[in-house]
C-alpha cells in the first residue's frame, strides 16, 4: 500500500523538471525549540524515497519464512519503513536526526532477534558505530544552526548559510564521518559484514537496498 501510494503522488504531484522543493508540508511542532514537521522531496529525494517504498515492499514478500515474533517482526519492518522515508523527506534538522536514529532501533532488534549465531555481536557493533556517529551529526548541524545572526533548522536555509573557517572544516567532517558510517566508507565499514552476515535477507536488503543509500543521500545534501 505504501508503494502504491508512493508512485501515485509522485507520478501525479511531482514536477520532475523542476528543481524546487515540491508537495512540501509544515507544520509548527516545538516551536520553542524550533522543531517544525517540515516534509518534501526534490529530483534528489524523491527517487529515493521509491527506492525506500520498493525494496521495503520486497523485504516484506521476502519475509514469508519468518515465524518466530512474526508481530514484532512486521511492527519494527513498518517503523524501519516509515523512518526510512522520512529521512528522505525530512526538511527541518532535528525532525531529520530523528528520523536517522529511530531508523536504528527496527535494525537493531531485527539483527538481534532474527539474525545469525553471533548475532548479538553484529547487531551490537552496528548500533554502537552508528549511534557514536550520530553524535558528530547532531554538533555538526548544531553548530552550523547557531552560526550567524538567525537560529534555524530548516535544512534548506541551514545549507545556505555562509560558514567558514575552522567551523566550516570541523563541521564538514563532522558530517562526512557521521554519514560515512552509515555509507559506508573506509576504515568506518567494519561494522557492515557482521551485520550482513549475521542479518537475514529481508533484513540484509534493507541494510544493502535503502540504509546505504541513506549515507549518500546525507552527503549529498549537507556536505
Amino acid at each position: 500500500t505504501d508503494l502504491i501510494i508512493i508512485v501515485f503522488a509522485l507520478a501525479n504531484f511531482f514536477d520532475p523538471t523542476s528543481e524546487s522543493l515540491q508537495l512540501v508540508e509544515r507544520i509548527q511542532w516545538l516551536p520553542s525549540i524550533g522543531l517544525e514537521w517540515s516534509l518534501g522531496v526534490d529530483g534528489i529525494s524523491a527517487p529515493l524515497v521509491v527506492l525506500s517504498g520498493l525494496i521495503t515492499f520486497l523485504s516484506a514478500a521476502a519475509s514469508w519464512k519468518v515465524k518466530q515474533k512474526t508481530r514484532l517482526y512486521f511492527a519494527l519492518l513498518l517503523i524501519q519503513a516509515s523512518a526510512q522515508a522520512l529521512v528522505f523527506l525530512s526538511q527541518d534538522f532535528l525532525l531529520f536526526f530523528l528520523a536517522w536514529e529511530l531508523e536504528l532501533v527496527p535494525v537493531y532488534l531485527s539483527i538481534a532477534i532474527w539474525g545469525g549465531k553471533k548475532r548479538l555481536y553484529a547487531a551490537t557493533k552496528f548500533i554502537l558505530y552508528t549511534a557514536l556517529a550520530s553524535l558528530l551529526i547532531l554538533i555538526s548541524g548544531l553548530a552550523i544552526a547557531l552560526t550567524g545572526d538567525t537560529f534555524t533548522l530548516n535544512i534548506s536555509e541551514l545549507t545556505s548559510k555562509q560558514v567558514s573557517g575552522n567551523l566550516a572544516l570541523l563541521s564538514y567532517f563532522g558530517f562526512l564521518i557521521g554519514f560515512g558510517v552509515k555509507l559506508p566508507i573506509f576504515p568506518l565499514h567494519t561494522w557492515l559484514p557482521d551485520a550482513h552476515g549475521e542479518a537475514n535477507a529481508p533484513v540484509s536488503m534493507l541494510l544493502a537496498g535503502v540504509l546505504l543509500k541513506m549515507g549518500g543521500y546525507a552527503l549529498l545534501r549537507f556536505n
